[in-house]
């Protein structure tokens, strides 16, 4: 099963909006078959794996990181595959939340006489499926929020000088996971101060796709983002955005969305339109104004901070978390399930928001 949960691990970023799943087949103590899921609407692991057996299949234990699927989609049923193939056992890791499977794969496989043995490793494949469980379940993205800060807190001196924060080791892991997330969200003053690129500068890094909130439609038409076509990008907007400059920055490629707001863009519509859309992990890099945004309405699912041992100090230095802020500590975000670790002399903090 480690085995499996490796190979499936080893295809994060490339599957959505389908799991992460891998297969490993055993027959007479050796490994016959493995297969990983690799791109949504192309063969699932377990079919790969079967392949790989052959007539080896027959009679043989498989081990799988989610349950087999019972339903017909762009693929066929795993499960039925399975029972076809003969196999012994199935030792499955976690079961499926999606709805249309929910135990329907393993009661395929033990009406079919197959012996089916769940729950082994089942907390490493559910943490390894976090964007899956939650999109398949809810239909909207799975939100990290991620923070490049310095020991005091800060993501800026006073004078909005921000580069660089953090060590570049550090900024090459940010990348990675911009890399792994469908979508990247910043503010449209983050766009106007900087103009970034918001592309996974790492070797065949997938570039995320590019999504500003902007309730007036300020973005520049030269900003990078608008002009590189590195990536696609998204805007939405409010029912206030002057029609002459949507039609300007829709000319130059750019998506733009009208929410049915009048004056700030709704974070909880624009999540169900991402969903809507078949985006199922968005990535957070905006100032503090965004994040707070997004932590206030408690819609960040995890936080990846970057701590760099440097002060800056000031009280107009702005800090990660903005806003009016929470006024008493018994109603604070705390963080659970930390890890943290050390990238060059930065640490690097990632943890599971609780909201009170």
């Amino acid at each position: 099963m480690n085995l499996a949960l490796e190979n499936a691990r080893a295809m994060k970023g490339q599957t959505s909006p389908n799991p992460l799943v891998g297969a490993v087949i055993v027959r007479d103590n050796e490994i016959v078959g493995v297969g990983a899921h690799m791109k949504a609407g192309e063969p699932h692991a377990e079919i790969h794996a079967l392949k790989m057996a052959g007539d080896k299949a027959k009679g043989a234990t498989i081990y799988v990181t989610l349950e087999p699927c019972s339903h017909h989609g762009r693929t066929g049923p795993c499960a039925e595959a399975l029972v076809k193939a003969g196999v012994e056992t199935v030792v499955v890791a976690a079961l499926d939340p999606n709805p249309l499977v929910a135990g329907r794969g393993i009661a395929i496989l033990q009406d079919a006489g197959i012996q089916v043995i769940t729950g082994v490793l089942e907390q490493e494949s559910i943490l390894m499926n976090e964007v899956f469980n939650h999109f398949i379940t809810k239909k909207t993205p799975f939100v990290t929020l991620k923070a490049g800060i310095t020991l005091d807190g800060k993501i800026a001196s006073a004078t909005s000088d921000s580069k660089w924060i953090t060590s570049e080791t550090s900024r090459y892991d940010a990348h990675h996971i911009r890399s792994i997330n469908d979508a990247i969200l910043v503010g449209a003053q983050t766009v106007i101060h900087d103009d970034p690129s918001l592309t996974a500068r790492i070797p065949n890094g997938h570039h995320p796709i590019r999504i500003v909130l902007d309730s007036k439609l300020s973005t520049p038409l030269t900003a990078k983002i608008v002009t590189d076509q590195m990536a696609p990008t998204w805007i939405f907007t409010t029912k206030q955005a002057d029609e002459e400059k949507r039609a300007a920055l829709e000319a130059a490629g750019v998506s733009v969305f009208v929410t049915d707001s009048e004056t700030r863009v709704p974070l909880q519509e624009v999540l169900q339109m991402l969903g809507e859309r078949n985006v199922s992990s968005l990535m957070i890099e905006g100032g503090g104004q965004i994040n707070a945004s997004f932590l206030e309405q408690q819609l960040v699912d995890k936080l990846v901070i970057y701590m760099a041992p440097k002060l800056i100090g000031g009280r107009l230095s702005p800090s990660f978390f903005g806003g009016e802020g929470i006024r008493l500590m018994s109603d604070a975000i705390e963080l659970d399930q930390l890890s943290v670790e050390t990238l060059g002399k930065d640490i690097k903090i990632t943890g599971y928001p609780v909201y009170q």
